[in-house]
């Protein structure tokens, strides 16, 4: 019994609100919130005529995309002298930069204007190129991570629940 108290206890839970932590209906799909578009100035490189930098925005992806781009970027592993395959692993820098790609929202690194001017088809390299300063793509991925809910610690997902 002191378990299922400290379990309680440990994800904020007071007393007189179980009734409320008994109700499903807060999580039916007609209750969710719907996913917001963020700005986020990535580079200083790129401005508008009147000098400010120019936000990025961010949308964040479902689930199951998530998980076909993962799949997407798995790659056989190999070892010993007859290269056998032992394994899986996801390629994490490519996956992250495809989730990236498709979390951006603008610019938009999938359109032939875009491809085309930075002369390749893959919209990573787009952004690779045009983010070539490695603050900035770092920044980028570091943004697509954060609206994608990746690096919401306990903390604050606990004092999300408070409010």
């Amino acid at each position: 019994m002191t378990n299922k108290n400290n379990a309680v206890e440990e994800i904020g839970i007071e007393e007189g609100v179980s009734e409320i932590a008994n109700d499903l209906s807060f999580f039916m799909p007609e209750n969710a919130e719907e996913v917001q578009e963020i700005e986020r100035v990535v580079s200083k490189r790129f401005k508008n005529k009147e000098g400010k930098a120019i936000p990025f925005r961010f949308k964040a992806i479902t689930t199951e995309r998530i998980d076909e781009l993962e799949k997407l970027h798995t790659i056989p592993v190999y070892s010993g002298s007859r290269k056998r395959k032992t394994g899986e692993k996801v390629d994490q820098s490519r996956f992250m930069a495809h989730m990236a790609v498709e979390s951006t929202i603008y610019p938009d690194f999938k359109s032939p204007k875009m491809r085309k001017g930075y002369k390749t088809q893959d919209p990573i390299e787009v952004a690779k190129k045009m983010l070539h300063v490695g603050g900035e793509y770092s920044e980028w991925l570091a943004t697509v991570n954060e609206i994608n809910g990746f690096d919401d610690s306990v903390e604050e997902l606990e004092e999300a629940a408070k409010n």
